[in-house]
Formats: C-alpha cells, structure tokens, sequence
C-alpha cells in the first residue's frame, strides 16, 4: 500500500470523501511540492554557488528542471487518465504552458530586484535573501501554479477518462465502485 493511500484510507469522513472527489487536485499538489522542493534547490544552489549574479536565470534554469520531472509525474499520476490528445501534441501543450508559468514564476523576482531594487547596496544582504525567495519562491509559484493547474485541465489533459483507468488502489476506484465497497 502506498503512502497516498494509507494517507487516504485513514482519513476520517468527511474528509475521505473530499479526498477522493478531489484526488486530481490533491495529486497535482503533491507533484507540485516535490517540484517545488526540486525547483528550491536547485534556485538556491545555482544563486549561491554558480549564478551570483544572475538570480532570473538561475530560477529559469530550476523551474525548467522542475518542469520536466512536473510532466512525467502529472503524466503518469496526477492526469493519468485524462488526455484526448497524441503523446507529441500533448508534450508541446505541456512545455507550452510551462513556458508561459516559467514567466509567471519569474516575473515577480525580476520586479522585486529590477524594479522595485530589492538587492545590495540597497538593502542588506540579508533583505535581499528574503525578497528573492518570497518573490520567487512564494509569490511566483502561486501564480505559476495556479495557471498551470487551469492551463493542464483546458488544454493539455482536456478530457476526463481518456485513457484507461487501471485499478490497483482503492482510492483508484470510480466513486461508483467506493460505494459498493461501502468506502462513501
């Protein structure tokens, strides 16, 4: 059993029935934190150590890495059986979209350092940690995220039950089944 699952299963109701209506949103956001966790990381190592002076490009580089470890995981679980498109057109949806949320997620740093001059000898160093991170890491990715999540259900994985649903889970199950189960 899955750690998803057992995390599901032991819900107590109401709160496993929202679950499972909303198992699509709940899976995209446990993409969205292990890329954001990914997209961290690498934001932070590559500002630190490689790109000093290049913060935008720096995030750019860590949300592309994010993004492609985004589309295998949204791919294979969060919208696995949505789809209604080739593989191809469907991948050029995704990284298209993705383009358009990289922007979103950069633009609030580019403000906060360009714009508004959030960075030394302006501010301290320390201030300038704390404005890169919130604008990039905070501000950028809800507005990214939010995009993404609308633009992955309109126009990349359009259609619900596309693709066949393989059932090896009990929270995998059409909430049809769960009732028969007696799991409603």
């Amino acid at each position: 059993m899955s750690v998803v699952e057992n995390v599901v299963l032991h819900l107590p109701e109401p709160l496993r029935s929202l679950a499972l209506k909303h198992r699509e949103l709940l899976k995209f956001a446990v993409v969205g934190g292990t890329c954001f966790v990914i997209d961290t990381a690498i934001f932070i190592g590559l500002k630190s150590i490689v790109l000093t002076e290049h913060p935008v490009t720096a995030k750019i580089i860590a949300t592309l890495v994010a993004t492609i470890v985004s589309y295998v995981l949204n791919r294979e679980w969060s919208f696995k059986t949505r789809g209604g498109r080739e593989r191809r057109h469907e991948a050029a949806l995704f990284f298209l979209v993705n383009g358009i949320g990289i922007v979103l997620n950069s633009a609030p740093l580019w403000v906060s350092r360009y714009l508004l001059d959030l960075q030394e000898p302006n501010i301290s160093r320390v201030g300038e940690e704390v404005a890169d991170f919130v604008s990039a890491q905070i501000v950028g990715t809800l507005i990214g995220m939010a995009f993404r999540w609308y633009g992955y259900k309109r126009w990349v994985f359009p259609n619900a039950d596309a693709r066949p649903r393989r059932v090896t889970r009990a929270y995998d199950l059409p909430e049809e089944d769960e009732q028969a189960l007696g799991h409603s």
